[in-house]
């Protein structure tokens, strides 16, 4: 397994991020801890989930009792002991509302205790390794949170704070409030992150790198539309609906270029795709969320392939991507 650093911090991680949001809704508990075993197994020490994940859809077949649920089967997997918690980097989350009643959600100091406190109970641990803000909350102060998250540092609960799905200029304000406090700041940003989905190099991408944030990109191979859908869809293995297959209609030339492409250098779509972000000097590690443990050795394989310079060139022409804000769009 490679390691790198998360962001600016001195904290080593895995370059590939276990993420967890299928535990229970899709994967049964048992399967998650083998999974989570097999991680391990690979070296890859990053484990990602929320404290919102759980909840089963409606139409699935899942065992997802509710938010949090996840977290639960994280925790009980802790709970087995040897080494299993000390061997994690332990990412959770903070927003998404846990009830119906108010400071159930968002990002108050009322909130992120009560949440952090739970979170650590259902995890069945004493800290968190990284603390994420799941999405931005325009309605609470940055004194306010940043107030919350040192005393939750102070007391040992939270060693490293995150962002998820921030404007490049919420960043920007999350860092400039930190450093007036004389407080750290993020140290990473969760945002989606593909060939297909690349708005954040706009002005995500370049905030991250100014204030040394770590990438760690969610939905890396679109929901699976770069994981060789065009092929099995042929091989009448899988069929897409919804704003799926809506997607591929509208960019299925693109997709097919991109399978041909990979075909031609000996690849699966899939690695090619967590190769490219692999190869993104800002990105950390993308987050891979198995369903089914083949799902994770597929991945795995991403580490392995190297893409030149005219590879790279060559997926770019395929999916052209964005220049840094104001360039982009102006002289």
């Amino acid at each position: 397994m490679q390691f790198t650093q998360l962001g600016r911090s001195g904290l080593s991680v895995s370059r590939l991020c276990l993420g967890t949001m299928n535990f229970g809704p899709l994967t049964s508990e048992a399967d998650a801890h083998t999974i989570m075993d097999a991680a391990h197994g690979y070296g890859i020490n990053f484990f990602d989930t929320a404290n919102a994940y759980g909840l089963r859809s409606a139409g699935t077949s899942g065992q997802g009792e509710g938010r949090g649920y996840t977290e639960s089967i994280i925790g009980r997997w802790f709970g087995q002991g040897s080494g299993r918690r000390e061997r994690t980097v332990l990412a959770t989350k903070v927003f998404g509302a846990m009830g119906e009643w108010p400071n159930e959600g968002r990002l108050s100091a009322l909130n992120i205790r009560r949440a952090l406190d739970a979170s650590l109970a259902r995890l069945q641990t004493e800290y968190i390794d990284l603390y994420q803000f799941h999405h931005v909350d325009r309605a609470t102060p940055w004194d306010e949170i940043w107030q919350a998250i040192d005393v939750a540092v102070t007391a040992g609960k939270i060693l490293y704070v995150g962002s998820s799905n921030f404007a490049g200029w919420h960043i920007a304000q999350a860092q400039a409030a930190a450093a007036s406090r004389g407080t750290f700041g993020l140290v990473s940003e969760q945002p989606i992150y593909n060939l297909l989905t690349r708005e954040i190099e706009l002005e995500v991408l370049p905030a991250a790198a100014h204030y040394g944030v770590g990438l760690l990109p969610w939905s890396p191979l679109q929901g699976g539309l770069l994981g060789g859908v065009v092929r099995r869809e042929r091989a009448g293995r899988r069929r897409l609906e919804g704003r799926a297959a809506q997607t591929l209609a509208a960019k299925r030339p693109q997709i097919e270029a991109f399978e041909d492409f990979a075909a031609e250098l000996g690849h699966e779509p899939g690695d090619v795709a967590l190769a490219w972000l692999l190869h993104q000097p800002a990105v950390t590690a993308p987050i891979v969320g198995p369903r089914v443990q083949q799902q994770l050795d597929d991945a795995v394989r991403a580490l392995e392939v190297a893409l030149d310079d005219k590879a790279l060139a060559r997926l770019n022409e395929i999916f052209p991507g964005y220049r840094t804000a104001p360039e982009h769009f102006a002289w």
